[in-house]
């Protein structure tokens, strides 16, 4: 089964800014599915789009409020044109497309497919088309046209490049969802439609009056328990109304648990108000606490792992203080920091619920340890970071901030003449596809005939071994453009050949 990543690696060279949108945006598009009753396929080009371009379906969803139109996985699959000349045209004109059916009638039935054109800053990286049975041609309930209406906001906040945001990511194991419970509010906070569900989850909290017309943060102010969640509640929906990334909370009133979620509606720029999802969470409560109870065992182990580690340095760190041998001191002092690396990694993961790892932050904490190396030197080297490395899986953080760590050790210690000072820079560019890595120093340069093959360098073999075996990847040192030495790495982001 191919993940969004591996997809977008395989057909598409995305930069890593956009990878990351459209991971949010499928993220969250369950909503969007349920409030549009429509299936939702993401298509991206393949190579520069034109006319008569082919597209491959990178993702689908299926709401849960509505049949599906769509039984078969369109994941992976590749259309023309002809199939889907919406999507195409999406692509070119950077403009919501609808198509109707051939014998579709002039009633106010929903198209049978719509393309919306995904937005990242300034370019049309995507498009999610919405496919609808428009023989529901029916007259619609209330909720059926306060689901749309919110769902068309949304899709025009796509097309816009408002929505989603990296603020408006939920917890998408609790986040409400549609069919717990809707409240769309106008521009002045007030109550214009209220769901059963979310009507039943307002009953619970403690009020006994219909939610319609009424001031949907002053009533819930009255209602939590907790005065600083009262306020955080109300803070979250008027941070909504004012066209501001809404947020996921948990509130306890009058014995319920509820979950609020509030979503700003701003299509064309424009404020339209704002929607509220609610969930009555009170009798799975006990569940919840489970399993955060074993998030927190899971953290746990992180933690004493990284205390473990941290214990292990000290004691190398202080043999290598006691080692009249200035060969044993170095090897000591190496591994010191090859377990304080491993240990950062165990640290983040030690604060994470998803066994993810922030490199950024990882890189970041360790540099001031990387330029300690650096005081043998008589002037002193420099270490920074340029770019953004990205958040990787567990299992592959780790190899490669070891191969980082043992890269910039290696050209601060061969390098630099002995008293001349300089610059190591972690230089870093992701796409769909590739993490490409470049440490850059401004030293001395290669010697000659030298081969990172032939190396005998225990740093470089270990780094040659990570690269190739843990990561899938390749390494290579050259002369740098502007002078000094570059090692070159470059790891796949999408299915690594040979590991699975």
């Amino acid at each position: 089964m191919s993940t969004l990543s591996e997809l977008l690696a395989e057909h598409t060279d995305l930069p890593g800014a956009a990878v990351d949108h459209l991971q949010r945006v499928v993220g969250d598009w369950q909503l969007l599915a349920d409030l549009s009753f429509a299936d939702l396929l993401l298509w991206v080009g393949k190579g520069p789009v034109r006319e008569g371009s082919e597209v491959v379906c990178v993702a689908q969803c299926r709401p849960t409020t509505a049949p599906t139109v769509i039984d078969q996985d369109h994941v992976g699959t590749i259309a023309s044109e002809i199939e889907h000349p919406q999507v195409i045209r999406a692509l070119i004109d950077q403009q919501v497309t609808s198509a109707l059916p051939p014998d579709a009638g002039t009633g106010d039935a929903a198209p049978l497919r719509e393309a919306i054109p995904v937005r990242c800053g300034d370019h049309v990286i995507a498009v999610l088309s919405r496919d609808t049975d428009v023989s529901r041609s029916r007259a619609r309930s209330t909720l059926e046209l306060a689901y749309l209406a919110c769902a068309d906001d949304l899709c025009q906040m796509i097309s816009d490049g408002t929505y989603p945001t990296v603020e408006d990511r939920p917890a998408t194991h609790s986040s409400p969802r549609a069919g717990d419970g809707f409240i769309r509010l106008d521009e002045d906070g007030r109550v214009v439609y209220a769901s059963p569900n979310a009507q039943s989850a307002y009953h619970r909290m403690g009020i006994e009056s219909d939610l319609s017309g009424q001031d949907l943060a002053a009533i819930t102010r009255t209602l939590i328990s907790d005065p600083f969640d009262a306020q955080e509640a109300v803070n979250d929906i008027k941070t909504a109304l004012a066209g501001k990334a809404g947020r996921r909370m948990e509130v306890d009133a009058r014995g319920a648990t509820v979950l609020l979620r509030t979503l700003a509606l701003r299509p064309h720029g424009r404020s339209a108000g704002a929607a509220v999802l609610v969930r009555d969470v009170t009798e799975v409560k006990r569940r919840d606490r489970a399993l955060l109870s074993k998030d927190a065992t899971i953290r746990e182990i992180h933690h004493r792992v990284k205390n473990n580690l941290q214990t292990v340095a000290a004691l190398l760190r202080l043999q290598a203080r006691r080692t009249d041998n200035e060969e044993a001191r170095l090897a000591l002092t190496e591994s010191v920091r090859r377990v304080t690396a491993i240990a950062a990694v165990h640290d983040m993961l030690s604060m994470s619920v998803d066994e993810e790892v922030d490199l950024d932050q990882v890189v970041d904490r360790l540099l001031p340890i990387m330029a300690d190396v650096a005081t043998v030197h008589t002037a002193p080297i420099g270490v920074r970071r340029e770019g953004s490395l990205g958040v990787l899986s567990a299992e592959r953080a780790t190899p490669l901030i070891m191969v980082l760590t043992e890269l910039v050790q290696n050209a601060i210690e061969h390098a630099f003449d002995p008293g001349s000072g300089g610059l190591v820079t972690i230089k870093a560019d992701r796409s769909a596809r590739w993490l490409d890595v470049v440490i850059n120093d401004d030293g001395r340069g290669l010697p000659n005939g030298f081969s990172l093959e032939r190396s005998d360098r225990l740093g470089l073999q270990i780094v040659r071994t990570l690269v190739t075996a843990e990561l899938g990847g390749s390494i290579g040192l050259h002369p740098g453009d502007a002078g000094g030495t570059d090692a070159v790495l470059r790891v796949p982001l999408g299915r690594r050949s040979g590991r699975g």
